[in-house]
C-alpha cells in the first residue's frame, strides 16, 4: 500500500467559510460581520462543549481579520497564561477557554476588555459554560455578559452526514450510506477528522481502483491505528 494513500492529510486551517453552521447561523453571521467591521458589536461570548467548534470560530475570525489588514490574535488560555504588552492595542483579541485563566490573568483580561472597549476594538472569548456559570472574578464574569452571548451547538449525526455526504460529492465519489455510519461509529468524530479521513480513502481508492465501501475504509484503519485517528471500542462515539 502507498505511503500517500496511508498518510491523513492535516485538517485545513479553520475559517469561517469552512465552517458548517448546524445551528449556529447567526453567530457565525455575527462573526462574519465582526471580521469585516462592518458590525456594531465588538465583544462576543460563545461557549460550548469541547469538540463544538467554538475553537474554530475564534481562529476563523481572527484569520479573516488578518486577511482585511486588521492586528488580530488568537490565545489558547490556560493556567500560567500570561498576556503580552501590546494586546490592548489589538484591532481583536480572541481569548478561547478563557474560564482557565488563573486569577492574575483573570485581573489582565478585566483590564484587557475595558481598554479594548475604550479604543474601540474587539474581544471574543468563549468557555465551557456560559459566563454566570463561569468560576472566575465576578467583574470578569459581567464584562463576558456584556456583549453578545451564543452556546455554540455541536453538529448533530444528521448534520454531519449531509457534510460528509457533500464533501464527498465535492470530490468526486458518493459516500454510501453505511460507509458513514461506519465511520461515525469507529472514529474520531469531530469533523475535521471525519474530512480527513475522507480525503485519505479517496486516494486509497483511486490507488488501488476500488470504489469506498466499508471493506475498504476497514482495511484503511486497520492500517493506520497507531496514528492520531482513534478508534472506537463500541459505537457510541459522543460526537463532541
Amino acid at each position: 500500500m502507498k505511503q500517500l494513500a496511508l498518510d491523513f492529510a492535516a485538517p485545513p486551517l479553520p475559517s469561517l467559510d469552512n465552517f458548517i453552521a448546524g445551528g449556529n447561523g447567526e453567530l457565525l453571521q455575527n462573526l462574519k460581520r465582526l471580521a469585516a467591521r462592518g458590525g456594531h458589536e465588538r465583544f462576543i461570548y460563545a461557549w460550548g462543549q469541547p469538540g463544538s467548534g467554538r475553537s474554530h470560530l475564534l481562529k476563523g475570525t481572527v484569520a479573516e481579520l488578518h486577511r482585511a489588514g486588521a492586528s488580530a490574535v488568537y490565545i489558547a488560555c490556560a493556567p500560567g497564561t500570561r498576556f503580552n504588552e501590546g494586546l490592548e492595542r489589538m484591532d481583536c483579541v480572541a481569548l478561547d477557554d478563557v474560564d482557565r485563566l488563573d486569577a492574575e490573568a483573570q485581573v489582565a483580561a478585566f483590564h484587557l476588555y475595558n481598554t479594548l472597549r475604550e479604543r474601540s476594538g474587539a474581544l471574543l472569548a468563549s468557555g465551557a459554560a456560559p459566563p454566570v456559570q463561569l468560576k472566575l472574578r465576578e467583574d470578569l464574569v459581567t464584562r463576558l455578559g456584556w456583549g453578545l452571548v451564543y452556546q455554540v451547538h455541536a453538529l448533530s449525526d444528521g448534520e454531519k452526514r449531509r457534510a460528509l455526504a457533500d464533501y464527498a460529492a465535492s470530490r468526486g465519489f458518493r459516500l454510501l450510506p453505511e460507509v458513514c455510519d461506519y465511520l461515525l461509529t469507529r472514529v474520531q468524530r469531530d469533523l475535521p477528522s471525519l474530512l480527513a479521513i475522507l480525503d485519505a480513502l479517496d486516494r486509497y481508492s483511486l490507488e488501488t481502483k476500488r470504489p469506498v465501501t466499508v471493506p475498504l475504509v476497514r482495511e484503511l484503519l486497520a492500517e493506520r491505528q497507531d496514528t492520531g485517528f482513534r478508534i472506537q471500542d463500541s459505537g457510541t462515539g459522543n460526537g463532541n
